[in-house]
């Protein structure tokens, strides 16, 4: 018989009465609010077309890179799961995949993924009853009844979840024609892009060199001369805001920054644009362009978003077959208080310039990023990311970083998902850990309700707004 999926009205409040009441007050005052979703990784294709979604499998877990490596690490096949190959080829049938899915669902009992994925079933579905492999077929058919119905179209569902904005993520080589589609659709749903530099910035990109030809074709720039590298960046950074972009973001292996003399520059740019670049020298070069990406966000006002920390494509195997974020990223130790100092030299205290930073390192969440964001003007502290995207990590977040940085030299909560449909699964969830949160703070005598309200509005919704430059005309 199958088991009943319903989801607590309490869910994620502290467990003492008097306190998981007070978050229950505060959760009322920013439940319903609009989502700000100023980072991420949707397909504005979905938002250009408007065409019905296929099937469960190839929209709920296919792209899902932290359901596949959970699948993966228990032995299940990639290819087991419809996860295109390099070629863009899928391998069994999308009911097949669901099944297999299905009969794992198990795996993810504790996890985020379990809280995101029962969020969506039960409230974007309406569905019951709980996924294992008895059920498999049900929820297909009902996914799939659904995503035939005007009703569960990009479009509505971005407007049915109550989104505000959304920004994706492009690169300097994408046409950014499906945002140039949106825009010129009539379609009232704010869509922006956010411009990511990383392919024809990072020497060791395993696409660095076509990167970089393309890019002289898409700008008509000089890309191999230094003046006409950073102009061709200038004029992509032009193209991306003219549709909305209002930040960069950058995925550095580290977080570290240069200031070098300029005659070192161009000599060190000479060997990069060669192709003749070492380990040392490409740290070097990315380093120095981090600090470039903030002289440019002074000029024309981006947002500066840094993601360093991450070994991406630790696993070869899977990487050589289905290439890049298929789960097989790994977090490393970063530190930031000598890495970020030469870019913090020249623009920390530059009115009008914002560097939010995330970390997965959550060991400088105390000794670091807050300190270091509690000083600085420019610099703000991301929300926990990725592997810290789950209930302890936010709340070990609040608690390292808040006596330090305050609550506003932090940008409340992006979501950072290719997962459209658990979006405001993942935004229900920041916004109840928070008002857990502050209810204990409030319970313990240390913040007044009627603060802690408006905190609770802030983390929510007017943080991101403001920190993200979305509160500007569209």
């Amino acid at each position: 018989m199958a088991r009943p999926l319903a989801l607590d009205d309490d869910r994620l409040f502290p467990v003492e009465p008097s306190v998981r009441a007070l978050a229950r007050e505060l959760y009322g005052e920013v439940a319903s609010l609009p989502i700000i979703s100023p980072h991420g990784h949707t397909d504005p294709r979905w938002f250009a077309t408007d065409a019905p979604f296929d099937n469960a499998a190839d929209l709920l877990v296919a792209p899902d890179h932290y359901l596949l490596r959970m699948l993966y690490s228990k032995g299940v096949p990639l290819e087991a799961l419809r996860t295109p190959d390099r070629n863009g080829d899928v391998h069994v049938e999308p009911r097949k995949a669901w099944r297999t899915f299905a009969a794992h669902a198990h795996l993810f009992r504790g996890t985020p993924s379990a809280i995101w994925l029962d969020y969506v079933f039960a409230k974007v579905f309406g569905i019951k009853v709980r996924l294992e492999a008895e059920t498999a077929d049900h929820y297909f058919d009902v996914i799939g009844a659904a995503l035939a119905t005007p009703a569960f179209r990009p479009r509505a569902l971005f407007d049915r979840f109550g989104i505000e904005v959304l920004a994706t993520t492009e690169g300097p080589l994408d046409s950014l024609e499906h945002h140039q589609t949106i825009r010129d659709s009539g379609w009232g749903g704010r869509v922006v892009t956010a411009y990511r530099p990383d392919a024809v910035i990072d020497p060791e990109h395993d696409g660095f060199a076509e990167g970089l030809r393309r890019f002289a074709e898409i700008t008509d720039c000089d890309v191999y001369d230094w003046d006409g590298y950073l102009q061709a960046h200038r004029q992509r950074r032009r193209a991306f805001q003219a549709l909305g972009a209002t930040s960069t973001d950058h995925g550095h292996p580290t977080a570290a920054t240069a200031d070098l003399p300029p005659h070192e520059v161009r000599a060190l740019f000479a060997k990069v644009a060669s192709g003749h670049v070492g380990p040392a020298e490409a740290e070097l070069f990315r380093a120095q362009m981090l600090t470039e990406m903030a002289r440019m966000s002074q000029d024309d006002g981006m947002v500066m978003q840094i993601h360093p920390g991450v070994h991406r494509s630790h696993n070869p195997r899977v990487f050589e077959r289905f290439g890049r974020d298929k789960g097989a990223d790994i977090p490393v130790a970063v530190e930031y208080v000598r890495a970020l100092k030469p870019l913090l030299d020249r623009f920390g205290d530059a009115p009008g310039f914002t560097l939010i930073v995330f970390t997965l390192d959550e060991t400088t969440y105390a000794r670091e990023l807050a300190p270091l964001a509690g000083h600085y003007p420019a610099l703000k502290l991301g929300p926990p990311w990725w592997f810290n995207d789950s209930p302890e990590g936010m709340r070990r977040f609040r608690e390292q970083t808040t006596e330090t940085a305050g609550f506003y030299n932090t940008v409340g909560f992006n979501d950072d998902t290719r997962a459209f449909l658990s979006i405001p699964a993942r935004h229900d969830l920041a916004r109840r850990v928070d008002c857990g949160f502050l209810a204990r703070l409030v319970a313990e005598h240390r913040l007044p309700l009627d603060e802690a309200r408006e905190v609770a509005v802030d983390l929510a919704y007017r943080l991101a707004k403001k920190a993200y430059k979305l509160d500007r005309a569209a």
